[in-house]
């Protein structure tokens, strides 16, 4: 098991076939290896939708628990030669580990994100797979979505700056910062999601490049949209909210 950060003694690491899985006993009990493959759960009749992508989602409704499966493939070029396996470089480099370690430790911290459940690798030579678990976020939008179906108002503008800036303040880079990794729910509370590649760092340059991308993201989510679904306003209040610096909630063991 890494170790970049302390977990809690609720964090189980079980050997699998093939590989190995992390999961949050205090949240998901003795889960199955089983629970990552899509087929377990249409079996029991509790697979409620997907949402294709580069990395497939299932949306699973059990036990009263709504959550996320997550199938880790890749992008780009190198889909060509493999659709879902990376290379095997050690246990601390797998991906789905790194993204389930990292969400957690964001989650303890008491930061907008959902519940990290599980994770797991399976190994075959010198590649791997990889798939995560988490808790579902109910009755929430991506950004992207709800700009495609009105504008936001501005003090909704200033709360997404505000998050991104409890982020930053903790050194979260998120490595892929767009308008459908934010979400808004109904109370027009803001959450980041899809924390894979991302990292903890001193606060450098890459908080810019986080916002230079999420800009670059707005605008082409709103290419040919009415004007006023993105305005340079908009971008003004964003800012205005990530220049007020906000402390993110110190969370004490177990939440």
């Amino acid at each position: 098991m890494s170790g970049q950060w302390p977990l809690g003694s609720e964090v189980r690491r079980i050997d699998i076939t093939g590989g190995a899985m992390l999961y949050d006993a205090s949240r998901v009990g003795n889960l199955p290896p089983a629970a990552f493959d899509p087929q377990f759960w249409i079996a029991r009749g509790e697979l409620v939708g997907s949402a294709p992508g580069r990395g497939s989602a299932y949306f699973i409704h059990s036990e009263g628990r709504h959550i996320v499966l997550r199938h880790y493939r890749r992008g780009g070029l190198m889909a060509r030669l493999s659709a879902d396996r990376f290379l095997w470089r050690g246990e601390e480099l797998v991906r789905s580990f790194a993204e389930w370690q990292l969400t957690y430790h964001l989650h303890r911290a008491g930061l907008p994100v959902p519940a990290p459940l599980a994770a797991c690798y399976r190994r075959m030579g010198r590649t791997y797979t990889g798939d995560i678990i988490t808790e579902r976020l109910l009755d929430t939008e991506s950004l992207a979505s709800r700009l495609r179906s009105a504008p936001l108002s501005l003090l909704q503008w200033i709360a997404i700056g505000r998050c991104i800036r409890r982020f930053h303040e903790l050194g979260v880079c998120h490595a892929d910062l767009n308008a459908h990794n934010v979400l808004l729910g109904r109370d027009d509370t803001v959450y980041l999601v899809d924390f894979d590649r991302g990292s903890l760092r001193k606060p450098g340059l890459w908080c810019d490049a986080n916002l230079v991308r999420l800009r670059r993201s707005l605008e082409k989510i709103t290419w040919g949209l009415p004007p006023e679904r993105f305005t340079e306003a908009d971008w003004q209040g964003l800012l205005d909210g990530y220049r007020q610096p906000v402390a993110a909630r110190t969370a004490h063991p177990g939440s």
